[in-house]
């Protein structure tokens, strides 16, 4: 079964890189360009990961986006990945006390942000 990742982010060319970064693996990629929009697809879609981004138009973030899927079973129980630039201790306690089950900086690369996925996969199934 292929894994659903929706990615949330208000730059195109970021959420370009992600979808080529991600497009060589056996995943089902969908975009949302702001919060707002984010939880209406993962209300319809019920992803599996999201890659979130924290600051972003709307009426929420990305920190909001996360603690609604992190405390609502209905929307599926993704994991959820945040990337941002937000790289101050306080503000990554923040992501990780919303939920997060990892917080990847940016500028971050292809090649971690796999890693990140697949060490998700590994946790998820039980495996150090």
């Amino acid at each position: 079964m292929r894994k659903r990742i929706l990615i949330v982010e208000d730059h195109a060319d970021i959420r370009k890189l992600i979808r080529m970064t991600l497009e060589f693996e056996s995943f089902e990629i969908h975009e949302a360009a702001s919060a707002d929009e984010g939880l209406e697809m993962v209300r319809q879609l019920k992803p599996d990961l999201l890659l979130l981004d924290i600051m972003m138009p709307g009426q929420l973030d990305g920190i909001d986006l996360c603690q609604i899927v992190k405390s609502d079973p209905s929307l599926g129980r993704p994991q959820v990945v945040i990337l941002t630039a937000r790289a101050q201790a306080k503000e990554i306690e923040t992501g990780m006390n919303a939920g997060a089950d990892a917080y990847l900086l940016k500028p971050f690369s292809p090649l971690k942000l796999i890693e990140t996925i697949d060490g998700l996969d590994a946790s998820a199934a039980g495996m150090p």
